[in-house]
């Protein structure tokens, strides 16, 4: 009874002194919420396709620092693609992502209401969660490898009111990555196996073609481009699909990666559900003679999206 009247003094003030905080906080909020007024509104149009792509910050930099294998480094692209299977896991609404190098292209549904559709709010919840991913697998990819300083990726928002500007889109991506991995699988060829400086493998393929640089690359170093792994030629695309393996027989919804081929009609043709009407995950069966990627195999195992 004692100790109850000593701290009863002491108890009341402090229940007093919340009381205040409170309504001063609530007169506070009636007062000054006016600047509310001063959020622009970027909603963006109604029915158009959004994609978002995140891009690395001075990635060439960043890659020379950390020692990146060159022309590809297969660990660093697979830690690209987990990053991005994890922004997909929570945006329901992203029917498409694809990536290579140091970018990821995400696609949403037109009609989706995600944030009711504002741009800013999309791009950086996207933008942030792809990075915060890509430091938080870096371990799991990159081995003993330390992070010497912290990697950062901006991003932007592009509309596009038709499928066959998405298509488009996507072609143009893809193209960049042949026309770029072309070059780099034959410079850093001529510079590791033959020796050249920088600025002579330079000069050697200024202005060449690329069929001058596939016969460089077959007759010098017995390298058949197209038998190089299709990350490294055409990039990863990550698509939601119903997935059947013939050998566990597991049947789930999963994102699956796949190196194909956007620019033909074939690829649409196959994947139809992404320019159907209303969308579905397609059906995708895996034989034990498919090539697949270790991410895969890793999310056919543990990751249910259901």
């Amino acid at each position: 009874m004692k100790l109850a009247l000593k701290f009863l003094p002491i108890i009341k003030p402090i229940s007093f002194q919340l009381r205040n905080i409170r309504t001063v906080g609530a007169m506070a909020c009636s007062r000054y919420e006016y600047v509310k007024n001063y959020e622009v509104k970027d909603v963006l149009l109604p029915n158009v396709w959004i994609i978002i792509r995140v891009d690395g910050k001075g990635f060439h930099k960043f890659s020379k620092e950390h020692d990146f294998e060159k022309p590809n480094d297969e660990r660093a692209l697979n830690l690209m693609t987990n990053a991005a299977q994890t922004v997909m896991e929570k945006f329901n609404d992203i029917i498409l992502s694809y990536g290579q190098s140091d970018e990821y292209s995400f696609v949403f549904r037109k009609e989706t209401n995600v944030y009711n559709r504002r741009s800013s709010k999309l791009l950086s919840y996207v933008t942030s969660l792809f990075t915060s991913c890509y430091v938080m697998y870096w371990p799991q990819w990159m081995g003993n490898k330390k992070l010497t300083y912290p990697p950062s990726f901006d991003g932007r928002v592009v509309l596009y009111p038709s499928d066959q500007n998405l298509r488009d889109y996507l072609s143009w991506r893809q193209a960049d990555v042949h026309i770029n991995n072309l070059y780099n699988t034959a410079f850093w060829n001529l510079v590791q196996k033959k020796g050249l400086t920088n600025k002579e493998a330079e000069a050697k393929l200024r202005g060449t073609y690329a069929a001058y640089k596939n016969e460089l690359l077959f007759s010098e170093f017995g390298i058949n481009y197209n038998n190089l792994p299709g990350m490294f030629r055409k990039g990863t695309i990550l698509l939601r699909k119903q997935v059947n393996r013939t050998k566990h027989d597991i049947s789930k919804q999963l994102i699956v990666p796949l190196h194909e081929d956007m620019i033909s009609d074939i690829f649409w043709k196959k994947h139809s559900e992404l320019l159907a009407h209303k969308y579905s995950p397609g059906l995708y069966t895996q034989t034990d003679d498919d090539v697949v990627s270790e991410s895969f195999i890793r999310h056919v195992e543990k990751v249910s999206l259901e």
